[in-house]
């Protein structure tokens, strides 16, 4: 057996406004950039595009796979979760075994079922192949304009059907790029790749470079400041990260501000590249780092707050770690990150065990299904999280806590009824609001309000423009920050917004994350 098709066998360790009435937002907002990334396709379209729309749920959401032929059942499974992406694979030694001849038959088949259940594919150009530089990943000329024949060929072959292509997976680390990793290496097949595919498919789109861990952790930052001075972002479209860590999902902010302020001093003028959260999950395990457990009822709610918390950090693409457990082992983490449980592969019409964190993600696809997000409210504590939807003028709200302890929150809305829903899609109640506010109780896993009528303060808190989440101000000079407010209202509405004076943002603290 090849060093790259043990490699290959190898699973991935985965991974505040004031209004006559009443105070709305005191300082600490969050802002959505409007830079999202959203693809305006169809299946069968020429190639799939980015924009600056905002992407609507559920189109921001996948999972990881591991199969080109899925199992009876799995795909109307797949379908019914809501999700619309998935993010697999593309083997270079399982579709080149003779120099020059590419068979893409499996993949073939897997598009074919995808686009029936409407879901989008990203397929990862990826690892190593025996007939070319010994199996390690390509770091020879000759190595790498194999493979970038190959990724071409690919290309060539599945272009139209709205195919995403990544420039390999966690080449930073073992054992994903060997003998070992080097940044140098990955720049110069990145390259190679990049201008082979965009010199005959220019609208074709590419992102990168799949970096295992937290931005913030040594090492990682430079590897991908190292991959945008020599110019990548001259051909990728996106920056696909996987920030795994064993804190909570909401520690990630950090990353995503380091990263979002890195790509724009290198990006190339006038393009607009969002980040992605291409692989990122907790295993329902009872072993996990650092002595950690992650109960089933724990992987639900993180999924859904780390989706959520993604969106209000203008990440347009989540991709859930995994969609399926891997093994039977509950002890073991690497067996535990998928939606649905672990059926032998020997079965021929396996049952599938539906885990919470599958209902988490359904629930929260259905109930947001068309809604963007549009900010976050701030209801006095930096640790409740209070996020608004919107749809035209139809509002929603999704809102948990990261304490241990539930405690009650004031949301300013026009008095009124109120129908929630917890994050499993349980519970269903009715919560009335009065001149004051609504009060919530706000708990560790997200739930949603829905507005049984028209609610004006709510309709005028999405009407704001959205702004950045940050600006750069050079030294001590000053900017002007327009903001616009569109009278959804069909009564003439006097608005002033306050903001806070704040010496530091909470994104300053540190972030304790796992060593990954």
């Amino acid at each position: 057996m090849s060093l790259g098709q043990q490699w290959l066998d190898r699973q991935p360790a985965r991974y505040k406004f004031w209004t006559k009435r009443r105070r709305w937002i005191r300082g600490c907002i969050s802002f959505c950039l409007g830079l999202f990334l959203w693809a305006s396709f169809s299946i069968g379209s020429t190639s799939a595009q980015f924009n600056s729309r905002q992407v609507e749920v559920p189109d921001g959401f996948g999972v990881a796979i591991h199969f080109t032929d899925p199992k009876p059942g799995e795909m109307e499974l797949l379908e019914a979760s809501g999700i619309r992406w998935i993010r697999a694979d593309l083997v270079w030694l399982r579709t080149e075994v003779k120099k020059g001849q590419y068979d893409f038959a499996a993949y073939d088949r897997l598009l074919d079922q995808l686009e029936r259940h409407n879901l989008r594919a990203i397929f990862i150009l990826d690892y190593g192949n025996p007939l070319y530089d010994s199996g390690f990943s390509p770091h020879t000329d000759a190595g790498r304009q194999a493979f970038a024949r190959w990724a071409v060929a690919a290309v060539k072959h599945f272009q139209g059907r709205g195919v995403v292509w990544e420039m390999y997976n966690e080449p930073n680390i073992l054992p994903f790029w060997s003998p070992r990793p080097n940044v140098q290496d990955y720049i110069k097949l990145a390259k190679t790749v990049g201008k082979a595919i965009h010199r005959t498919y220019p609208q074709e789109v590419i992102i990168g470079p799949a970096l295992a861990g937290s931005v913030n952790k040594p090492g990682r930052k430079e590897f991908l400041e190292a991959c945008f001075q020599a110019g990548l972002l001259e051909d990728w479209s996106a920056v696909s990260i996987h920030p795994y860590r064993i804190t909570r999902p909401e520690t990630v902010a950090r990353d995503y501000r380091q990263l979002r302020l890195l790509i724009a001093k290198y990006a190339p003028p006038g393009k607009q590249i969002p980040i992605i959260a291409g692989e990122w999950g907790y295993p329902s395990s009872t072993a996990w780092r650092q002595g950690k457990v992650i109960d089933p009822t724990t992987q639900a709610k993180y999924l859904g707050r780390q989706w959520l918390n993604n969106l209000a950090n203008e990440i347009p693409l989540s991709i859930w770690y995994d969609w399926q457990n891997n093994g039977p082992k509950a002890d073991d983490p690497e067996h535990n990150y998928g939606l649905i449980g672990y059926s032998d592969p020997k079965q021929k019409r396996p049952t599938y065990e539906v885990k919470p964190a599958y209902r988490a993600a359904q629930t929260l696809n259905q109930t947001l299904e068309g809604f963007q997000f549009n900010k976050r409210l701030d209801v006095g504590r930096p640790d409740d999280y209070v996020l608004l939807f919107n749809q035209g003028n139809q509002v929603k709200i999704a809102a948990w806590t990261t304490t241990q302890s539930p405690h009650k929150a004031i949301i300013a809305t026009s008095a009124g009824s109120f129908r929630t829903l917890d994050y499993l899609g349980q519970n269903r109640k009715t919560l009335n609001a009065t001149a004051q506010g609504l009060s919530l109780s706000l708990t560790d896993a997200p739930q949603y309000l829905t507005p049984t009528k028209a609610n004006a303060l709510l309709q005028l808190a999405a009407a704001w423009e959205t702004l950045p989440l940050e600006q750069i101000v050079p030294g001590s000079q000053t900017i002007d920050v327009p903001l616009q407010l569109r009278n959804p209202l069909p009564t003439p509405h006097s608005s002033e917004y306050r903001f806070p004076n704040r010496n530091h943002s909470p994104l300053d603290k540190p972030d304790p994350s796992s060593p990954r």
